[in-house]
């Protein structure tokens, strides 16, 4: 795609929260195509709350590495997205290309053809 180095690990780090890992675990969120979480159902306001606060971080972390890489905002979290779908793992919700959500079985998740491989 753009030849970005992606540390996912960093925008992730925060879904160690144990409100968010209860969540995932759960399937109340998972990983969209965009790059940020999201909700396949009806969160708590307590996950939504998290799940926000985490999204907030994400976006000023995409927004300062798409600046150095000189990308746009979008096409790193695009790039991101793909990363953290790759990396749920078997009974984790993501999103599909298609916009549903599945659940990770143990086979690679559905990813978007713009995902670099």
């Amino acid at each position: 795609m753009l030849g970005l180095v992606l540390p996912a690990a960093q925008a992730s780090a925060q879904v160690a929260s144990p409100v968010l890992a209860a969540a995932r675990a759960s399937g109340e969120v998972g990983e969209k195509t965009d790059g940020y979480l999201g909700f396949p159902g009806t969160p708590s306001a307590e996950v939504r709350r998290a799940a926000d606060e985490l999204n907030i971080k994400r976006r000023a972390y995409y927004a300062e590495r798409a600046a150095a890489q000189n990308t746009t905002v979008e096409a790193y979290a695009l790039t991101m997205g793909c990363q953290l779908i790759a990396k749920t793992k078997p009974g984790e919700k993501y999103q599909a290309p298609d916009g549903s959500w599945r659940t990770r079985g143990a086979e690679a998740p559905l990813r978007s053809n713009l995902c670099p491989a």
